[in-house]
């Protein structure tokens, strides 16, 4: 049983890659360039985009995490069926089941969820918050002072512990009864940016201070670092509800046996990061 992880140097399939090596798995991690692994899992050079570049990897496969949103995924299937793979487990998004699914970002994942579907293979959608891994995004600021600027302040979120997610991926690549499902995948606890801050201030040592964006200034934001189909889909996300990251679910617990993992922990144990 070999599980091969695509996008294994970013957060999710790092992710997934440790909690392999922790369950004592082998699997193939494909990366573009050389990268630190742990024990038992086997590096594969190649580009997701570009399916011929690894193809020859995929024998022995038994699953495939696989990430939405690249070219040729139809071409990549193809290829692990005939390889033998047999389940695929893909990061999807909590967009696929909001209020509307016609934007930038549902419509990648939703098109690699037709695709996953299509191909005959046993299948489960991952489908998580926003990662607790996305409070880096306030790398810069925290560089030049102790503000931090928060949009959607009003807005509690249950972000997800990224091995939480590679923990679920492992058990739906390895263990029987996950096939044909979508899970949807949360934290704890939802929490609002400033309380977010908070956390992080105190793993830092650090008296962190949120300053709550208006609206208007995240849109200004939102659009001045990023394309504007994607900076729409994040406003209609949070400013206008189009997306429900405030629930909690027991996916995670109810899948792995054990709780979800708290900020505290990942700011703890990501401390050195921002430092």
């Amino acid at each position: 049983m070999t599980v091969l992880v695509t996008g294994a140097s970013g957060n999710a399939g790092s992710a997934v890659v440790a909690s392999l090596a922790a369950a004592g798995l082998p699997g193939r991690a494909l990366v573009r360039k050389a990268v630190e692994l742990p024990d038992g899992i086997e590096p594969v050079s190649g580009d997701l985009n570009q399916p011929d570049s690894f193809a020859d990897s995929l024998a022995g496969v038994s699953g495939i995490f696989l990430l939405s949103g690249y070219d040729r995924v139809e071409e990549l299937l193809a290829k692990a069926a005939e390889a033998g793979v047999r389940r695929v487990a893909l990061l999807s998004s909590s967009s696929v089941v909001g209020k509307s699914t016609d934007n930038a970002v549902a419509a990648y994942h939703l098109a690699a969820e037709k695709a996953v579907t299509a191909s005959g293979l046993e299948w489960t959608f991952l489908r998580p918050n926003s990662f607790m891994s996305n409070t880096l995004r306030w790398l810069d600021q925290l560089r030049a002072g102790d503000e931090v600027r928060v949009q959607f302040p009003d807005v509690p979120i249950s972000t997800i512990h990224p091995r939480d997610i590679g923990d679920v991926a492992v058990r739906a690549l390895t263990d029987d009864g996950h096939a044909s499902t979508a899970y949807r995948l949360t934290g704890p606890v939802a929490l609002r940016p400033a309380e977010q801050v908070e956390i992080l201030g105190r793993a830092l040592g650090r008296n962190l201070t949120a300053r709550e964006l208006s609206r208007a200034e995240t849109h200004a934001e939102l659009f001045a670092s990023m394309p504007a189909q994607y900076a729409s889909a994040i406003e209609g996300f949070f400013a206008e509800g189009n997306v429900d990251e405030t629930t909690v679910t027991d996916t995670v617990a109810t899948v792995t046996g054990h709780a979800p993992r708290t900020l505290e922990q990942w700011t703890q144990e990501n401390a050195a990061l921002f430092r």
